[in-house]
């Protein structure tokens, strides 16, 4: 219910926005390390210090429930939640880093597809009809609005690609807690669900997979991948509601 989402003042806001903004400086430092040869544990321990020793900052999923690595590395057909290790990218492939960091008590959060080489066309239309589903979803985003709203156009413009959207894993409000309420589904129907209103602060994070929707879960405990072994992609931003529509925190500035 709404009681549960915690609203957030200007000030929590504005530490959001610096959370935010670290987070997506990690993208940006990660991306020429993204080649053909390096481990996806060099681009975890590359990461972790940034975060540590640059940005003076905590990586979020460092010992979250137990999890080993200090980001989430999923490589072709892995959805989420890859943990970093030995595994050496190769020519072709395509991988989410997924970031959060805390920064003075709030957390930023944002992932983003990189290629590595030059993948088959069909994994670039994967990844970048992924990115426009973030980016139709965050243009939905105003007061008044419905959270329905948000899955269902970003479900109608993935499945009108020929791809399908995954229904375990969702987005979800983010503040002083890693994951707070709402959960923020990608698909659904419009006008359902939860009515936005300013000061909500949460992620959306559409994971589109080339083949089915189906999904599992590895015996780590926390690696995800498809099914079907088919490719997925995804990306991810943190955003603000405002009176007068939304902010991307983990954007532009």
């Amino acid at each position: 219910s709404l009681m549960a989402i915690q609203l957030k003042t200007d000030d929590d806001l504005s530490r959001m926005r610096t959370a935010g903004q670290l987070t997506r400086s990690v993208l940006d430092m990660i991306g020429p390390h993204v080649k053909p040869g390096v481990t996806t544990g060099e681009l975890d321990e590359i990461c972790h210090d940034y975060i540590v020793n640059t940005l003076e900052a905590v990586p979020a999923p460092l010992n979250y429930r137990g999890f080993p690595k200090s980001i989430c590395t999923s490589v072709n057909h892995v959805v989420c939640h890859g943990i970093p290790g030995g595994k050496r990218l190769k020519n072709g492939d395509i991988v989410n880093i997924d970031i959060t960091v805390i920064k003075d008590g709030f957390h930023g959060d944002a992932s983003r597809m990189y290629l590595v080489g030059k993948p088959p066309i069909l994994a670039q239309r994967l990844v970048e009809t992924a990115k426009e589903c973030l980016e139709l979803g965050i243009s939905v985003v105003r007061p008044g609005a419905h959270l329905g709203d948000i899955g269902s156009i970003i479900q109608n413009y993935a499945e009108s690609k020929g791809f399908s959207v995954v229904r375990e894993y969702c987005g979800h409000g983010i503040g002083r807690g890693f994951h707070e309420d709402p959960q923020v589904l990608h698909y659904g129907t419009y006008g359902e669900g939860i009515e936005i209103v300013p000061g909500m602060t949460f992620t959306i994070e559409p994971m589109v997979n080339a083949g089915k929707a189906q999904t599992r879960l590895l015996s780590d405990g926390w690696t995800v991948v498809t099914k079907d072994h088919s490719l997925s992609a995804q990306w991810e931003h943190t955003l603000a509601v405002t009176s007068t529509g939304v902010e991307v925190l983990t954007g532009v500035a």
